[in-house]
Protein backbone atom coordinates (compact mmCIF):
# COMPACT_ATOMS: atom_id res chain seq x y z
CA UNK A 1 0.00 0.00 0.00
CA UNK A 2 1.10 3.76 -0.90
CA UNK A 3 1.43 6.48 1.10
CA UNK A 4 -1.35 7.56 -0.72
CA UNK A 5 -3.51 4.59 -0.38
CA UNK A 6 -3.13 5.12 3.50
CA UNK A 7 -4.04 8.43 3.59
CA UNK A 8 -7.23 7.56 1.77
CA UNK A 9 -8.26 4.86 4.09
CA UNK A 10 -7.76 7.09 7.00
CA UNK A 11 -9.00 10.32 5.10
CA UNK A 12 -12.74 10.58 6.62
CA UNK A 13 -11.24 11.12 10.15
CA UNK A 14 -8.03 11.91 9.60
CA UNK A 15 -7.76 14.60 6.75
CA UNK A 16 -5.06 16.84 7.79
CA UNK A 17 -2.75 13.60 8.94
CA UNK A 18 0.47 13.67 7.61
CA UNK A 19 0.73 10.18 7.01
CA UNK A 20 4.11 8.21 7.40
CA UNK A 21 3.49 4.27 7.52
CA UNK A 22 4.48 1.84 5.26
CA UNK A 23 1.82 -0.89 4.83
CA UNK A 24 5.25 -3.79 5.56
CA UNK A 25 4.48 -2.31 9.36
CA UNK A 26 1.06 -1.77 9.50
CA UNK A 27 -1.58 -4.90 8.41
CA UNK A 28 -3.76 -3.75 5.91
CA UNK A 29 -6.89 -5.57 8.55
CA UNK A 30 -5.95 -2.25 10.52
CA UNK A 31 -6.31 -0.04 8.04
CA UNK A 32 -9.38 -1.17 6.67
CA UNK A 33 -11.06 -1.41 10.55
CA UNK A 34 -10.23 2.79 10.50
CA UNK A 35 -11.58 3.73 7.37
CA UNK A 36 -14.87 1.75 8.46
CA UNK A 37 -15.54 2.31 12.21
CA UNK A 38 -14.65 5.94 11.26
CA UNK A 39 -16.73 6.38 8.23
CA UNK A 40 -19.08 8.81 9.87
CA UNK A 41 -17.06 11.17 10.70
CA UNK A 42 -17.04 15.01 9.11
CA UNK A 43 -14.74 16.78 7.68
CA UNK A 44 -12.41 18.40 10.64
CA UNK A 45 -11.87 14.57 11.94
CA UNK A 46 -14.22 15.31 14.73
CA UNK A 47 -17.83 13.07 15.49
CA UNK A 48 -20.40 14.80 16.60
CA UNK A 49 -23.95 14.13 18.65
CA UNK A 50 -26.76 14.40 15.99
CA UNK A 51 -30.28 16.18 16.58
CA UNK A 52 -32.81 13.48 17.04
CA UNK A 53 -35.58 13.78 14.16
CA UNK A 54 -38.33 14.19 16.87
CA UNK A 55 -38.70 15.03 20.38
CA UNK A 56 -37.81 12.51 23.63
CA UNK A 57 -41.52 12.38 24.11
CA UNK A 58 -42.73 11.23 20.68
CA UNK A 59 -42.29 7.35 21.31
CA UNK A 60 -43.63 7.32 24.35
CA UNK A 61 -44.78 4.98 25.75
CA UNK A 62 -43.02 2.63 23.56
CA UNK A 63 -39.96 4.26 24.72
CA UNK A 64 -40.19 6.99 26.88
CA UNK A 65 -38.80 10.37 27.25
CA UNK A 66 -36.60 9.50 30.10
CA UNK A 67 -35.02 6.77 28.27
CA UNK A 68 -34.59 8.53 25.05
CA UNK A 69 -32.79 11.75 26.50
CA UNK A 70 -30.96 9.25 28.53
CA UNK A 71 -29.56 7.01 26.04
CA UNK A 72 -29.16 10.25 23.34
CA UNK A 73 -27.74 12.98 25.72
CA UNK A 74 -25.46 9.98 28.12
CA UNK A 75 -25.16 6.91 26.47
CA UNK A 76 -24.45 8.14 23.17
CA UNK A 77 -22.42 11.47 23.76
CA UNK A 78 -20.50 9.13 25.48
CA UNK A 79 -19.24 7.52 22.66
CA UNK A 80 -18.82 10.63 21.26
CA UNK A 81 -16.60 12.10 23.17
CA UNK A 82 -14.66 9.20 23.75
CA UNK A 83 -13.98 8.73 19.61
CA UNK A 84 -13.29 12.04 19.51
CA UNK A 85 -10.37 11.08 22.56
CA UNK A 86 -9.20 8.13 20.49
CA UNK A 87 -8.80 9.79 16.78
CA UNK A 88 -6.58 12.81 18.72
CA UNK A 89 -4.73 9.97 19.61
CA UNK A 90 -4.59 8.18 16.35
CA UNK A 91 -3.79 11.68 14.67
CA UNK A 92 -0.83 11.51 16.70
CA UNK A 93 0.65 7.92 16.16
CA UNK A 94 0.08 7.93 12.78
CA UNK A 95 1.96 11.82 12.38
CA UNK A 96 4.62 10.01 14.18
CA UNK A 97 4.53 6.53 12.55
CA UNK A 98 3.77 4.86 15.81
CA UNK A 99 2.43 1.20 14.32
CA UNK A 100 2.37 -0.19 18.17
CA UNK A 101 0.08 2.85 19.46
CA UNK A 102 -1.78 3.09 16.18
CA UNK A 103 -2.75 -1.00 16.77
CA UNK A 104 -3.56 -0.42 20.49
CA UNK A 105 -6.00 2.22 19.27
CA UNK A 106 -8.33 0.06 17.38
CA UNK A 107 -10.00 -1.67 20.40
CA UNK A 108 -11.41 1.93 21.71
CA UNK A 109 -12.41 2.72 17.81
CA UNK A 110 -14.05 -0.17 17.11
CA UNK A 111 -15.94 0.52 20.62
CA UNK A 112 -17.00 4.10 20.10
CA UNK A 113 -16.35 4.22 16.77
CA UNK A 114 -19.18 1.61 16.60
CA UNK A 115 -21.35 3.14 19.46
CA UNK A 116 -21.48 5.94 17.78
CA UNK A 117 -22.47 4.44 13.86
CA UNK A 118 -25.15 2.42 15.87
CA UNK A 119 -26.72 5.20 17.39
CA UNK A 120 -26.87 7.64 14.43
CA UNK A 121 -28.57 4.72 12.53
CA UNK A 122 -30.76 3.60 15.50
CA UNK A 123 -32.50 7.12 16.27
CA UNK A 124 -33.13 7.10 12.01
CA UNK A 125 -34.70 3.66 12.71
CA UNK A 126 -37.56 4.73 14.91
CA UNK A 127 -40.73 6.97 14.56
CA UNK A 128 -43.80 7.57 16.60
CA UNK A 129 -45.94 5.05 16.94
CA UNK A 130 -48.60 4.70 13.99
CA UNK A 131 -46.93 6.91 11.86
CA UNK A 132 -45.40 4.48 9.52
CA UNK A 133 -46.63 1.39 8.39
CA UNK A 134 -44.56 -1.82 7.01
CA UNK A 135 -45.07 -1.12 3.11
CA UNK A 136 -47.97 -2.84 1.30
CA UNK A 137 -45.56 -3.37 -1.29
CA UNK A 138 -42.12 -2.17 -3.35
CA UNK A 139 -38.87 -3.39 -2.64
CA UNK A 140 -38.42 -3.94 1.31
CA UNK A 141 -41.67 -6.16 1.43
CA UNK A 142 -40.63 -8.25 -1.67
CA UNK A 143 -37.05 -8.89 -0.16
CA UNK A 144 -38.31 -9.83 3.28
CA UNK A 145 -41.08 -12.10 1.41
CA UNK A 146 -38.73 -13.52 -0.37
CA UNK A 147 -35.80 -13.98 2.98
CA UNK A 148 -38.94 -14.94 5.35
CA UNK A 149 -42.35 -15.45 3.50
CA UNK A 150 -43.36 -12.51 5.47
CA UNK A 151 -42.58 -9.26 8.03
CA UNK A 152 -44.42 -11.11 10.66
CA UNK A 153 -42.11 -14.11 10.49
CA UNK A 154 -39.13 -11.89 10.22
CA UNK A 155 -40.28 -10.35 13.44
CA UNK A 156 -40.51 -13.01 15.15
CA UNK A 157 -37.21 -14.43 14.15
CA UNK A 158 -35.03 -10.90 14.54
CA UNK A 159 -36.86 -10.88 17.92
CA UNK A 160 -36.07 -14.33 19.17
CA UNK A 161 -32.33 -13.53 18.55
CA UNK A 162 -31.88 -10.14 19.76
CA UNK A 163 -33.80 -11.57 23.23
CA UNK A 164 -31.03 -14.06 22.94
CA UNK A 165 -28.06 -11.83 23.16
CA UNK A 166 -25.68 -13.02 26.02
CA UNK A 167 -24.96 -9.85 27.75
CA UNK A 168 -24.93 -6.26 25.53
CA UNK A 169 -25.09 -5.67 21.99
CA UNK A 170 -27.43 -5.12 18.97
CA UNK A 171 -29.69 -7.38 16.30
CA UNK A 172 -29.47 -6.31 12.88
CA UNK A 173 -31.33 -6.33 9.54
CA UNK A 174 -28.86 -6.45 7.22
CA UNK A 175 -28.66 -6.31 3.35
CA UNK A 176 -25.99 -8.54 1.87
CA UNK A 177 -24.91 -7.04 -1.94
CA UNK A 178 -22.96 -10.73 -2.89
CA UNK A 179 -26.70 -12.34 -2.37
CA UNK A 180 -28.93 -9.96 -2.97
CA UNK A 181 -30.92 -10.92 0.35
CA UNK A 182 -31.98 -9.52 3.22
CA UNK A 183 -30.20 -11.40 6.35
CA UNK A 184 -30.30 -11.38 10.05
CA UNK A 185 -27.28 -11.18 12.49
CA UNK A 186 -26.43 -10.28 16.07
CA UNK A 187 -23.05 -8.47 17.31
CA UNK A 188 -21.62 -8.03 20.47
CA UNK A 189 -21.07 -5.10 22.38
CA UNK A 190 -20.89 -1.44 19.93
CA UNK A 191 -19.63 -3.93 17.35
CA UNK A 192 -20.77 -2.14 13.97
CA UNK A 193 -22.38 -4.73 11.70
CA UNK A 194 -21.12 -3.23 8.07
CA UNK A 195 -17.67 -3.43 9.59
CA UNK A 196 -17.24 -7.06 11.30
CA UNK A 197 -20.33 -8.95 8.50
CA UNK A 198 -20.09 -7.30 5.35
CA UNK A 199 -23.87 -6.57 5.81
CA UNK A 200 -25.18 -3.36 4.59
CA UNK A 201 -27.45 -2.18 8.28
CA UNK A 202 -31.17 -1.17 7.26
CA UNK A 203 -32.03 -1.96 10.74
CA UNK A 204 -31.19 -2.17 13.94
CA UNK A 205 -32.01 -3.17 17.61
CA UNK A 206 -30.05 -1.87 20.42
CA UNK A 207 -30.54 -4.30 23.28
CA UNK A 208 -28.01 -3.23 25.95
CA UNK A 209 -30.22 -2.72 29.30
CA UNK A 210 -29.66 1.08 29.28
CA UNK A 211 -31.91 1.40 26.02
CA UNK A 212 -34.98 -0.29 27.90
CA UNK A 213 -34.02 -0.44 31.81
CA UNK A 214 -35.96 2.49 33.08
CA UNK A 215 -39.26 1.37 31.56
CA UNK A 216 -38.94 -2.75 31.21
CA UNK A 217 -36.48 -3.23 33.96
CA UNK A 218 -34.23 -6.24 32.93
CA UNK A 219 -37.64 -7.92 31.01
CA UNK A 220 -35.91 -7.58 27.62
CA UNK A 221 -38.57 -9.70 25.78
CA UNK A 222 -41.28 -6.77 26.23
CA UNK A 223 -38.98 -4.43 25.34
CA UNK A 224 -38.29 -6.09 21.93
CA UNK A 225 -41.92 -7.48 21.11
CA UNK A 226 -42.89 -3.52 21.65
CA UNK A 227 -40.59 -1.61 19.66
CA UNK A 228 -41.80 -2.92 16.34
CA UNK A 229 -44.60 -0.47 17.11
CA UNK A 230 -42.04 2.64 16.41
CA UNK A 231 -40.27 1.48 13.77
CA UNK A 232 -39.64 3.90 10.34
CA UNK A 233 -40.35 1.81 8.07
CA UNK A 234 -39.85 4.37 5.12
CA UNK A 235 -36.11 4.60 6.25
CA UNK A 236 -35.48 1.18 6.42
CA UNK A 237 -36.43 0.84 2.70
CA UNK A 238 -34.65 3.71 1.65
CA UNK A 239 -31.27 2.21 3.21
CA UNK A 240 -32.65 -1.06 1.11
CA UNK A 241 -33.07 0.95 -2.20
CA UNK A 242 -29.28 2.80 -1.76
CA UNK A 243 -27.48 -0.60 -0.70
CA UNK A 244 -28.51 -2.15 -4.03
Amino acid sequence: MTTAATKSIIAPALRAASVHVRSSVLPASISKSCAAHLSSVPPGGKATLPDLPYDYAALSPVISAETMELHHTKHHNAYVTNLNIALEKLDSAVSAGDVSSIIGLQGALKFNGGGHLNHALFWENLCAKGSVAFPTSGPLKDCIAARFGDVDNMKKEMSALCVGVQGSGWGWLGYDAKTGRIEIRTCPNQDPLEATTGLVPLLGIDVWEHAYYVDYRNVRPNYVNAIWDVINWTKVEERLVAAK
